[in-house]
């Protein structure tokens, strides 16, 4: 690609797209310096563990590299290469590198897991039986057939 302004080979591609049209600017680096794209001399260069420190939500002064397990000798960066732990207490010596990256990948740090179906329905007919019992002592009958029968399907189903 050549620039737009002196035909010299292009090293900046500027792309805006408006409205669903697609407009692409080509220029050399002299161009782009003399319209102010790129900034004039020597430019800050990134801290790339400062900035993966930051997205992780680790502290800036901990060095996760240096942590390892006492009980199986796993070191954090052999668990960040494989992406497995060693053995349970992995979990306690590397906390405070492993709580943000849970939490940004499960959305908690807590566990919260399933109820099986099963005991989902035992927990239903239970409440449907002190529900029966109860409408049968208030004797309140209709109330009590309709509730026997939802026991009856609910049975049924399994």
């Amino acid at each position: 690609m050549k620039c737009h302004y002196c035909g010299q080979p292009a090293t900046l591609h500027l792309t805006d797209i408006v409205a669903k049209t697609k407009r692409e600017l080509h220029l050399c680096e002299g161009c782009a310096k003399e319209h102010y794209l790129v900034p004039e001399g020597p430019t800050p260069q990134l801290n790339l563990q400062a900035l993966v420190q930051l997205i992780m939500g680790m502290p800036a002064t901990a060095d996760p590299a240096a942590l390892t397990c006492p009980t199986c000798g796993l070191k954090y960066a052999a668990f960040r290469a494989d992406g497995r732990l060693g053995c349970p207490d992995d979990y306690d010596a590397f906390r405070a590198a492993l709580e943000p990256l849970l939490d940004r990948i499960h959305r908690g740090t807590r566990h919260q897991g399933k109820t099986p179906r099963a005991a989902d329905r035992r927990a239903e007919l239970t409440t449907l039986r002190d529900q029966l019992q109860t409408a049968v002592t208030a004797e309140k009958y209709e109330d009590a057939a309709r509730l026997r029968d939802r026991i009856r399907q609910k049975e049924a189903l399994g």
